[in-house]
């Protein structure tokens, strides 16, 4: 067997052909297989999502499709799937599929985040940490850092705004997989390019997705039988605060409302159902002032997901604190402390009883989820970590469950449908 650290670095032969085409009652699609010559060898991907996975990436080249009356997105519109050479600043190697998909749902994410400096850290295709800020890039990508820095090791950065020299700096303190903004300012590239294995992407179209968002994609999904599903991608309903829809339901003749959002936690709610929609189900997510505190992923009971999404900010939180003031990880540090040091032990309790004060950072922040609450133990495990609003899509037989628990609670917690599920799988 070959070495398996040489299983990443090599390239993986690929069979496929150079266009493929895809017909839909007359109307024909045709895409162009992409490759790279880097380092003098001319190549596509890398390999799949496994080094052993033979895999290409096609770019949709020619053809305009509607479905159903609605126009989906054409030949001449690509992004991450239309890269060059002249993109690929920086590229070490071969781009393998999870980098690009990685971007990819960096994309789908900031689309709905257009109005702002935004900027996303990615790992395995779900965000890690993210943000927005009018101060600028280099603030979001330092809230999205420090929303989980322990998840951020090895993953791809995304913004949509030209990258400036501080957040570069950051970049450059850290150990990343991929950067890709629309620009880079004066003194960036020298900066980021004595990382030799950081793939740097120049994407112009980051800085126009006000024009990307909106418009479908036909999203092919892949049977294990070789069957497909052809679906309409999803697209976020929910473009201001003012499209949220006011909680309310109706039990044996019964009405109840819950309170609406004040105008900050309704733009921090409106922040993170933007993110949500690229967030693998089941998931919620609780933010503050603009920037994630914790993600809850791929989890098949929702309260679970509220459960283990709060026990992952406990953790992260206090990895932050034990982090600024030792430089050493929360794991290191318990282990230094129980090998007998004091010191250690004392930095540790003290950023254990603050972690507690916050509740992990979750006190303030709101939470919003991709389903709705089947019951209401997700809005009550919320709730303990002295959240202020929920977005939820609504739809639940038990509705007003929910929508009475955030009543009960004092102070009273602020709760909108979205009319929509954001479900991702």
């Amino acid at each position: 067997m070959k070495q398996l650290k040489n299983m990443y670095r090599d390239i993986n032969q690929d069979a496929f052909p150079d266009k493929i085409s895809l017909d839909f009652g007359g109307t024909s699609l045709e895409y162009a297989r992409r490759s790279w010559d880097i380092g003098g060898e001319n190549r596509g991907l890398r390999y799949g999502e496994n080094p052993d996975q033979p895999a290409a990436l096609y770019e949709l080249t020619r053809g305009e499709l509607t479905i159903g009356g609605v126009a989906y997105k054409g030949a001449g519109q690509g992004l991450v799937s239309a890269l060059t050479e002249k993109n690929m600043i920086q590229a070490g190697k071969h781009p393998g599929k999870t980098n690009l998909t990685d971007v990819d749902n960096g994309v789908n994410i900031l689309q709905y985040l257009h109005q702002r400096p935004a900027a996303l850290i990615l790992k395995h295709n779900n965000p890690c940490g993210a943000a927005w800020s009018e101060k600028g890039v280099a603030d979001a990508l330092e809230k999205a850092y420090w929303g989980d820095r322990i998840a951020a090791f090895g993953g791809a950065v995304v913004v949509n705004r030209p990258l400036d020299k501080d957040a570069a700096a950051l970049i450059d303190s850290a150990y990343f997989e991929v950067v890709a903004a629309p620009d880079f300012e004066e003194g960036c590239l020298a900066l980021l390019q004595k990382r030799k294995n950081l793939r740097i992407l120049r994407i112009p179209g980051l800085a126009q997705l006000e024009s990307f968002a909106g418009v479908p994609f036909l999203d092919i999904k892949s049977l294990c039988d070789g069957g497909l599903v052809l679906q309409q991608s999803f697209v976020n309903r929910i473009r201001s605060s003012q499209d949220f829809i006011p909680a309310q339901a109706e039990k044996d003749g019964l009405c109840v409302t819950a309170r609406k959002p004040t105008e900050a936690e309704a733009r921090d709610l409106l922040f993170a159902w933007a993110v949500e929609s690229g967030v693998s189900s089941n998931s919620v997510i609780f933010a503050k002032n603009g920037a994630t505190c914790a993600i809850g992923t791929g989890e098949q009971d929702r309260v679970g997901c509220v459960e283990i999404a709060a026990h992952k900010a406990y953790i992260k939180y206090a990895d932050m604190l034990v982090f600024r003031q030792t430089g050493k990880s929360l794991y290191e540090l318990e282990n230094t402390a129980s090998a007998g040091d004091a010191a250690a032990a004392a930095v540790l309790a003290e950023a254990r009883e603050r972690t507690e004060e916050a509740r992990g950072g979750l006190a303030g922040s709101v939470l919003v989820s991709d389903g709705f609450f089947p019951f209401r133990d997700g809005v009550d495990a919320a709730m303990k970590h002295k959240i202020t609003a929920i977005a939820q899509p609504g739809g639940s037989l038990r509705d007003h469950e929910a929508i009475m628990a955030v009543n009960e609670a004092d102070p009273q917690v602020a709760m909108v449908f979205t009319g929509q599920r954001s479900f991702r799988h």
